[in-house]
Formats: structure tokens, sequence, C-alpha cells
């Protein structure tokens, strides 16, 4: 068999034994004289066939694999002490299996997150007894943490290695991972665009951290969170201060505002201010102007602030320090410490029975005093909390989660759902996150083609007005409206002296009342604003009740016509009138809690 380019490039190598061992088909595709297979998908050609249709995926691209079935995608339990997560779940496994892939999982890794071997088995998980037959066995290994020395013993050649991986932190073993032909892919590498919000493991662990924050919170905290007026007394509600409003502030917030606290948040990109206010919370503003780098230029994170604007931003911070019951920090930039936000002095200024829960303690802390996985109690009864495995204390649902975002990215590996990888580097997202791949290191990856998110567009800014202004723009106004109104009553009543002239008295007796009433109308409907339109307050409804108000009257008339008409009338704006009530009732129904 004739190895060839995906490109017709030059053939690569000669491989003589189609079923040979998997290492020796492996070694042959990949000769030392064959530039043209990295970053390309080889294949294999029978010499006695042109036809292009007639290639074939070779036994290498499966990672050696040589049966009939698709990669095998292992688990195995986490080393790092107190790690609750687990890479796969029952559910995930199954949706890995349709895309043409095996499963299996080391016995006993998902016990600490709700998943018993039992539900492995019967979701069609082989599962093995030991960390080494499953490093062995699988061709794609997906784990939580980064990999310990032990575990990076086992890694091997063409193996696929899917975890948080900090590629910054962990330089070494991304260095002794690329020499020994290994794939990574680190989950906190994947950019942040629409496209790779699913497999955003980095959002969603921080989802979990900012709502397990408050939880964490509370139960350090001696009151409740929302006030209450009872028998025995007052009690006012807990002020908690978000730092931060990123996916773990943004959580912290929602889960704080839905205790009944009240809610204070602060962050230096500004277009997080509408975001924060529209989920019950009031955003801090600086009085101190500079232009802020957008988001966008920072791939949604934070920026670095001038000295400046922090010396105000810790200004502002000293001010409220006094009256805060709960600050919640999560203020970090990749690849940075984290900033110091949260100052000795401001924790000397809290009430006693206060608490800081700094979810910045892996990276330094945005508290002075964060000690990381510790709780200190200060001197003034303040409680700082420096955890850092807020999601793991949620085992069951950051598994979830995070079995989810892997599934995710495998189905991007997995395009033709065969079972077969295609780690195709032309990709924003699998480049963006892979860090080791062809016997080289990949890091750092070049800038996604699509921006993280769109450039907020540049407001024009408002001019503040004088109050002579004010007051010459509230006159012109009233002259404009007073204008409008003279003219309308002069152009009616034209017109009702026009039809006063050939109409009977009769006629014009009730005809004056129809015009007034519905002039009376027009102004009570279009005063109400559009935001309070029910079927109630609509111009027909208002229409309909003119006219069967005067097909009542004329109901009892002798004539048998008039009759007919009249009670037709009442008939359908009955319809009308009664049908707007049940829309109505309808529309108040949707916004009972029950």
């Amino acid at each position: 068999m004739l190895a060839t380019g995906a490109y017709g490039r030059k053939p690569c190598a000669i491989v003589t034994q189609r079923r040979g061992p998997r290492n020796r088909a492996f070694s042959a595709s990949r000769g030392q004289n064959c530039p043209s297979n990295r970053g390309h998908v080889l294949y294999y050609r029978n010499p006695s066939s042109t036809a292009q249709s007639n290639y074939v995926a070779p036994r290498w691209s499966r990672h050696g694999n040589t049966g009939d079935s698709g990669l095998k995608i292992g688990t195995p339990k986490e080393v790092f002490e107190g790690e609750r997560r687990v890479a796969m779940t029952p559910e995930s496994a199954l949706a890995l299996q349709k895309l043409g892939h095996e499963c299996m999982i080391e016995t006993g890794a998902g016990i600490a997150s709700g998943f018993d071997d039992a539900a492995y088995t019967a979701a069609g998980v082989k599962v093995v007894k030991t960390a080494t037959a499953l490093w062995k066995a699988a061709d794609v290994v997906a784990k939580v943490r980064a990999p310990d020395d032990a575990e990076m013993k086992k890694l091997r050649s063409g193996q696929t290695l899917i975890s948080f991986f900090s590629p910054v932190a962990d330089e070494a073993k991304m260095k002794a991972a690329a020499e020994k032909g290994a794939t990574v892919v680190a989950m906190e590498m994947i950019p942040r665009i629409s496209r790779a919000q699913k497999m955003d493991a980095l959002s969603s662990m921080a989802n979990i951290a900012g709502y397990r924050a408050v939880i964490e919170a509370g139960n350090n905290f001696g009151r409740f969170f929302t006030g209450q007026i009872t028998a025995a007394g007052k009690v006012p509600p807990a002020k908690v201060l978000v730092v931060g409003a990123g996916v773990a502030g943004l959580a912290a917030i929602g889960t704080a505002t839905s205790l009944g606290a009240i809610t204070y948040a602060f962050d230096v990109r500004p277009e997080v201010a509408e975001q924060v206010e529209s989920m019950g919370a009031e955003f801090v503003y600086l009085d101190f102007e500079e232009e802020q780098q957008d988001g966008s230029a920072s791939g949604g994170y934070a920026s670095v602030s001038s000295p400046e604007f922090r010396e105000a931003q810790l200004a502002k911070f000293r001010e409220l320090a006094p009256e805060i019951d709960i600050v919640i920090t999560t203020a970090l930039i990749p690849n940075r410490e984290a900033p110091e936000l949260w100052t000795e002095d401001m924790v000397a200024a809290m009430k006693p029975g206060s608490v800081i829960i700094d979810l910045a303690a892996e990276k330094g802390g945005n508290c002075k005093l964060t000690k990381m996985d510790e709780k200190v109690v200060t001197a003034n009864g303040v409680t700082i909390i420096g955890y850092t495995d807020f999601p793991s204390r949620m085992g069951t649902q950051a598994s979830t989660l995070y079995s989810t975002n892997i599934r995710h990215l495998l189905t991007d590996l997995t395009p033709e759902k065969d079972g077969v990888i295609n780690h195709n580097m032309e990709d924003d997202v699998i480049r963006g996150a892979t860090i080791a791949h062809a016997s080289e290191v990949t890091f750092p990856p070049p800038p996604p083609k699509v921006a993280a998110i769109a450039a907020a567009p540049k407001k024009a800014p408002v001019k503040e007005q004088t109050p002579e202004e004010k007051r010459a723009a509230e006159t012109a106004a009233f002259k404009k409206q007073t204008k409008s109104q003279v003219t309308l009553l002069a152009v009616g009543g034209a017109l009702l002296l026009a039809v006063g002239l050939v109409a009977p008295a009769s006629f014009m007796q009730h005809f004056i009342v129809f015009v007034l009433a519905v002039f009376v109308g027009f102004q009570v409907i279009w005063g109400v604003a559009h935001s309070l339109h029910t079927p109630l307050m609509a111009v027909t409804n208002a229409i309909s009740s003119i006219i069967i108000l005067g097909a009542l009257m004329q109901i009892g008339s002798g004539s048998f016509l008039v009759i007919i008409l009249a009670a037709l009338s009442v008939f359908m704006c009955g319809i009308n009138i009664f049908g707007g009530f049940l829309v109505t009732r309808r529309m108040l129904a949707m916004f009972q809690k029950s």
C-alpha cells in the first residue's frame, strides 16, 4: 500500500503489511523523510486504482486502533487530593458512543460525583480496574486536573490528552508531552468566540464557582440575606459587593439578588454596567474620567488599568467597606497574578461578622490577607475564605457541565461521526486549545480569525444642557403641542359647521356626541405609555364601547331593521370587549409565580 498526502503530495512511506502491529504501522506512516504529513490527514491508496473514491483512512489515523470500532476514550480517577469531579458521566458516554467511539473509565472514578460503576456499565462504558491499564489502552484520555508526574510518564506517543493544562505554569510538562509525540488539548485555552461557547469549560466552572461562593458566604454569615420585619424585630438585608462582573461575578450577583440581598457590583469594563443592572444589582461607578479598553480587544477579559484609575478604584472601595457585609472578589487577568483590590485597611474597616470570599486565591488573591485553601478570621471578626475548589464542592453539577464541554469538543474533533479524529489545525477552536501536537509545542496560538466579542460602538458624547437651555427646550415643546391642538380643534369645528349647514338638527345632536366621545377616547388612550397598553386599553375597545352604548339605546326602536342592526352591533362589540378581558387575564397570569 502507498501512503500519500491529502493534497496529492509525494509518497511518504511504503507500508507492506496493512494489519501489522500498531506501532509499526504508525512509525511507517510518520517516517523521518516525510515532511508533508504534518497538519494533514494521510491516506492509503490501492496502487491498482487511481480513483479518489478508493481512498481509505489509514490505521494510524485511528491512533493505532486496529479494530473495526472507533477510538477508545478513557477517563482515569482524579489523583489530586479532594478533587470530586470526573471528566465523563454516563450521559456524556452515551453521546460519545454515538460518535463511533468506545468509552472506558477507571473503577471508582465517578463515585465522588455520584456516578457509580454500575451506572457506567449500564451506559455501555467499560470499567477498567487500574489507571495504568486505562492509560495503556486509551487512545484519548479525558480528565479534569493537569496530569501529575506519574501520569505524565504514562502518556505515550500518538495519544491525545484533554484536560485543564496551564501551558504557562506547566511549561515543562507541555514540552515533555510534545517530545513524546502526544497531543495535548488544554480546556482553559478554548477561545472565547461564539462557536466555542459550548466547549468553554472555564466559563462552566466559573459559573459554578460564583454560585457556590454566595452559598459559602451565607454559611459563614450570621444573618439572613433578605430583610424581614417580624414580631421579634426588624432584620436588615445583607449588603453584598461583587468585584469583577465576569461569568463568576454575574453568577454571584444572580444568586445574591435571588436570596434577597442588596447587591452592588464593580467592573473596569464599561460594557458590563447594563448586564449588572439588568440582574437587579447596582453598578458602582467611579468619579474618574479615563478611556477604558473595550472587552473585545482582550477576548472578553478585563485589561490592566492605569495607576490613577486603580487609586480611584481603591478609594471607592474604602468608602464602601464599612457598609458592606459580604465581599466576593473574582478579578483575574489571564496569565497574570491576581490584582490586589481589597487591602488590609479595608478589611479593618469592615463590621465584625463580615465575610470575604476570594475566588482569585489560586493566583495570589484579590485580598491581601487571603490564604489559599484556608479560612481565616481576622482580629476584628472578618472571615476571609480562600478556597480554590468551589466547582469541586459541587461535584455532580460540575462533572455534568465539564463532561458536556468535553463531549462537544470531541464532536468537533469527529466531524464524520465515524470514530476517527480529525485534528484540524486550521480550525480556530481546535488550534487555539491545542498546546502540543505532532511532536511540537503549539503554544501560544495565533489570535482567532473571529473576535471574541464584538467591539462596542463608540457613542457620541452627550452634551449636558444648562438650566436655561432646558427651560427653552420645554417652552418650545409646549408651544408646538399647543399649536397642534389648536389647529386640530379649528379643523374639527370647521368640519362640524360644514356638516351642520346641510344635516338635520336631530342628526347633528347625535353626531356631536359621537365626535366628542371619539375625541375624549383618543386623548385618553393616546396619553397612556406604550408599555402600559393592554387589550382593555386598545383603541378598538374604546370605539366598541361607544358603539355598544348607541346600540343599546336603539335596540328598543319600533323599526325591525333598527332592532336587528342594534342586536348585531351588541353581539359583535361584546365579542371584542369580553375577548379583551380574557386576553388581559391570560397576560396577567403570565406574571404570577404559580
